[in-house]
């Protein structure tokens, strides 16, 4: 894996920045694609390497995947507001799940919502009724992966904040689990995915153990072997 890159859609802003900061501070290669120069000086200052274009343009991510450099993973955070027209939710991501697969990719974790798919359960109506049209792309994002014979991981956060790491954040294949988690907590946890065979092929919530709605019972997911002391 030291010579193959992580590509990584999304990383100008959110989740996805604080995934490339993630990345490097492990000393991995990384390639971005950007849609805009707006962050390329930042990325390029952690050692990134940018690729400019459109995840919605098939051309834009065949040329930056399927260059000479082999690619071991990919991680998409790439999503739209609800008031935005074409959305990059499910589009976008396919056609970054259909150039991984061209591209022999080992890994694809895609960062989600809670709200998408069988999670729908643990929102309130009023949040479903406004996220509705970007969780209906998101599901079909994740449908797409999981029947692309991709090895993946899906990660969906809760309500997302801005605030620094608080280490707090937790795994749940819980689906009826609602919560908010800070960004940096996400691009942790999906940096520990990316190196635990124990995420592949699974779905999982992301919220952060002090910020939970309720105080329901459910099983934190463990990315290590845990051994038996009995």
């Amino acid at each position: 894996m030291t010579d193959a890159y992580i590509f990584l859609a999304g990383a100008s802003r959110g989740v996805g920045l604080e995934i490339a900061k993630c990345l490097t501070e492990q000393h991995l290669k990384v390639k971005a694609l950007l849609r805009t120069e707006a962050a390329k000086a930042e990325l390029e200052a952690l050692g990134i390497e940018i690729v400019l274009g459109d995840a919605l343009n098939v051309g834009d991510v065949e040329q930056a995947m399927l260059a000479n450099e082999p690619i071991h993973a990919v991680i998409s955070t790439i999503g739209s507001l609800p008031n935005e027209g074409e959305k990059a939710d499910y589009l976008g991501n396919k056609n970054l799940i259909d150039a991984a697969v061209k591209a022999g990719v080992q890994k694809f974790i895609l960062v989600s919502s809670i709200g998408s798919g069988n999670s729908a359960v643990a929102l309130p109506p009023q949040a479903l009724q406004t996220l509705g049209p970007v969780l209906v792309e998101k599901e079909k994002a994740e449908k797409y992966l999981i029947d692309s014979g991709l090895t993946y991981t899906i990660i969906r956060p809760g309500g997302l904040k801005s605030e620094p790491a608080t280490g707090n954040g937790i795994l749940t294949e819980d689906f009826r689990i609602a919560g908010s988690i800070h960004r940096a907590d996400v691009a942790q946890l999906v940096c520990h995915c990316l190196n635990s065979d124990l995420a592949n092929l699974k779905i999982l919530s992301a919220v952060d153990r002090q910020m939970i709605y309720g105080q329901p019972q459910f099983e934190e997911f463990s990315l290590t072997k845990t051994v038996s002391s009995e």
